[in-house]
């Protein structure tokens, strides 16, 4: 999720505060406790759409006030407060935590509650020394305004975001060049769509290097901010429902249980509609897994695929090793998928035996090249990445939307299916089979050693004009 967020503390009366939390606070209150001091607020810059906030869980475990957003209209009031600790805040307002300060900017675009927070540590000086920019600023990108359209279902709302982003960056670029810049995520991140690596910025080497902050003209720069962003998940409008609403805390959720891999268990689950996820390595997958799962190897892409494919309106059990289950428990916590019944170890999930696993075969571009013709080729990268090169004819549906399109994918041909590289081509061929499709290819090396064994390195690839080439060829 490429999620940043801030533990702020003053040395002298031992007061410190989270901004943006996460779900999971454990590493806040390790290193409050480290440090020396104590957690005594948290602020949140919006109402966040890509994770589940740690707000209400710090409120609840430590007794943190909670510092939220209170611009914006009747849609972006927080629900949950009552019995909190907390206070709402409007531009200008400031925060006291022991020797510092924090002053509060309302900077819409991103949303329309958006806050951002400038930084005062005021026995060194009367001048802010950085600011905590949320969606607002990232290092070399500016929050995305389409999300709310795309994701959260509030329609008509993308233009006036990106006009308001264009008014609040005329704040920002006024700010002295000194104040260091934390934004609330790095490059990885689907809030915007150009976020740099670094983690960390100035003011001065934004109005010098952010794209955002050279174009002048309002019009100009609505047209820029809202091409080619890239596709918004779907889960997102989940995680908006969630943080406004307030989320369920941690100690109130049924903790996992472990299942066997036996025919009635099995049965048991699939009647009560528990759908499969089984994290082990696409190679694992691939040779032999329960049918019907659908394989979203772990690893650093595993939160964002779960909350585009995971349906969070059914229950959901996870095969994995015991050793990773508490990392797959924090992650889909982290973004709100709360019905994780249970584990299935894949040592049981072996024990099946070979003819109760389903598979599906991994071709390589040498496998293939000479008959791209004979499969119905589905091509399930962004739209950016089919933008800059595609095999003509095939049919692009952007991974995370496949659940929604299958009817356009037919049953009756073979499937080869592709990806940039190979690993989310892996993904959608675990979806397909689960849902019925028998001959399913996946392209080891994706569409980049596509074009390499095919030696067209610029030009799109034309599966029917590759096929009737090598026919001529072979004549």
């Amino acid at each position: 999720l490429a999620h940043y967020s801030y533990l702020v503390g003053c040395q002298a009366t031992g007061e410190a505060i989270v901004i943006d939390p996460m779900r999971n606070i454990e590493p806040y209150l390790e290193t409050a406790a480290r440090e020396g001091v104590r957690i005594v607020g948290a602020a949140e810059t919006h109402i966040h759409a890509d994770f589940v906030s740690g707000a209400r869980e710090l409120a609840d475990r430590v007794g943190a006030t909670l510092y939220l957003s209170d611009e914006g209209d009747e849609n972006w009031k927080y629900r949950y407060l009552d019995g909190l600790p907390h206070r709402l805040l409007k531009d200008g307002d400031t925060i006291p935590i022991g020797n510092i300060r924090l002053e509060v900017l309302h900077t819409p675009g991103h949303t329309p509650e958006h806050l951002s927070f400038l930084l005062y540590d005021l026995p060194a000086t009367q001048k802010p020394i950085g600011i905590f920019t949320g969606d607002f600023v990232f290092v070399g990108d500016v929050g995305r305004p389409d999300l709310l359209e795309a994701a959260a279902g509030f329609a008509g709302t993308a233009v006036p975001g990106a006009r308001q982003m264009f008014q609040s960056l005329k704040r920002f670029k006024a700010l002295p060049d000194h104040l260091q810049v934390w934004p609330a995520h790095g490059a990885g991140s689907a809030c915007g769509k150009a976020l740099g690596a670094v983690p960390s910025s100035t003011v001065g080497y934004e109005k010098l290097t952010n794209w955002a902050l050279q174009i002048d003209d309002e019009d100009a720069f609505v047209e820029a901010l809202l091409a080619d962003q890239p596709e918004a998940p779907k889960y997102f409008k989940h995680m908006k429902r969630i943080n406004k609403e307030g989320p369920a805390l941690l100690r109130e959720l049924r903790e996992p249980v472990r299942f066997g891999a036996d025919e009635k268990t099995l049965a048991r689950l699939q009647a009560e509609g528990v759908q499969i996820v089984d994290a082990r390595p696409q190679a694992a997958f691939q040779e032999g897994h329960l049918p019907g799962s659908i394989n979203i190897p772990l690893g650093k892409s595993f939160t964002t695929w779960a909350g585009w494919l995971v349906d969070y309106d059914r229950p959901l059990a996870v095969v994995a090793d015991e050793a990773a289950e508490e990392e797959i428990r924090i992650a889909l916590r982290s973004i709100g998928l709360d019905r994780l019944e249970g584990f299935i170890a894949p040592a049981d999930v072996l024990a099946r035996g070979p003819e109760k696993l389903d598979r599906y075969a991994n071709v390589r571009p040498e496998d293939v090249k000479d008959r791209l013709g004979d499969f119905f080729i589905l091509d399930v990268r962004s739209e950016s990445e089919r933008k800059a090169g595609a095999l003509d004819g095939a049919t692009h549906i952007m991974l995370g939307h496949l659940p929604d399109r299958l009817a356009e994918v037919p049953k009756d041909r073979p499937i080869l299916v592709h990806c940039e590289l190979g690993g989310r081509s892996a993904i959608a061929a675990s979806l397909l089979r689960a849902n019925g499709y028998r001959a399913v290819y996946n392209l080891l090396g994706g569409y980049a050693e596509l074009k390499q064994a095919l030696g067209r390195v610029d030009a799109p690839l034309n599966a029917e004009r590759l096929r009737s080439d090598r026919r001529l060829l072979n004549a």
